[in-house]
């Protein structure tokens, strides 16, 4: 009897260990910290105040949260001349996007979205976040995805969410930005390919309004297999005003991390307040 109870306790507790495990720690690196210590010593800021900031930073680490993005919004804030305490607001801002986005990477992991790139997802789903995307919606994306042409990875899902917010931004709705995004998913799209997509969308935003475009057709020409660079190829050459700040084929620099896998988000000045956000914004 004592020996069934045991082994029951013992799988409980294993059980409750496993999920912990899982996360694997992310350390400062040596390049990170000497590169942040001369360009504090450089302001003349004291090493306690920095410290404070590093904390937050390894703290992060220990959760499994990518620390090399936190750790180039320290660099870009002291690089700035912000001070510390103004830094470590954005810091924990910062924090907390990654927190949501990777809660929510593990809930739809449990339903059948593929891992990918762990990190790059992390990041990319809380740069969506930090545009106005939710955690409903991102449900939502991997909900319709699900019966797609091949099996979608948390990265895509988060270049997704990504878009779904881009295209928020031009004052498409969430539903009609969902069915749009969720379609492409469903087609198999790259990552570039849905932020090309996004990209074009909010360019072409007031096309939409007025009726000169439809989203239904859009989402109609994605559902026949068309991929995105040949969407748009009859008016390529045309005067629609709009996005100007993005140029797909570039690479995101967001403070995030943001996605490297092609497409950039260049529409934002650069953050005067110590790197703000960790997504720049398609204007």
């Amino acid at each position: 009897m004592d020996t069934r109870t045991d082994i029951r306790m013992w799988l409980v507790l294993a059980a409750l260990w496993l999920p912990v495990a899982a996360v694997q720690a992310e350390t400062l690196s040596v390049q990170d910290r000497e590169e942040i210590n001369r360009l504090r010593t450089a302001q003349g800021y004291s090493v306690e105040e920095v410290n404070q900031l590093l904390d937050h930073v390894a703290k992060a680490g220990e959760k499994g949260l990518p620390t090399e993005s936190l750790a180039n919004k320290v660099k870009e804030g002291l690089a700035k001349g912000v001070e510390p305490k103004r830094i470590e607001p954005v810091l924990r801002q910062l924090v907390s996007h990654f927190e949501s986005a990777q809660e929510v990477l593990r809930e739809v992991g449990t339903r059948g979205v593929a891992e990918g790139n762990r990190q790059r997802a992390i990041e990319m789903m809380a740069d969506a976040f930090s545009r106005g995307a939710s955690s409903d919606e991102v449900r939502e994306l991997a909900r319709v995805s699900q019966d797609g042409k091949q099996k979608v990875t948390q990265e895509t899902l988060a270049a997704g969410a990504k878009g779904l917010a881009v295209m928020k931004e031009g004052r498409v709705s969430s539903k009609d930005g969902t069915a749009l995004v969720g379609e492409g998913l469903r087609q198999g799209y790259r990552s570039s390919e849905l932020l090309d997509l996004s990209r074009e969308v909010k360019r072409r935003g007031a096309e939409f309004r007025d009726g000169r475009a439809s989203l239904q057709a859009l989402r109609e020409q994605v559902s026949r297999g068309e991929r995105g660079d040949r969407l748009f190829r009859d008016d390529r050459s045309g005067s629609g005003s709009g996005d100007r700040g993005d140029h797909s084929g570039s690479s995101d620099r967001s403070g995030s991390g943001g996605d490297r896998s092609g497409g950039s988000d260049r529409g934002s000045r650069p953050d005067r307040s110590g790197g703000g956000g960790h997504g720049s914004r398609d204007r």
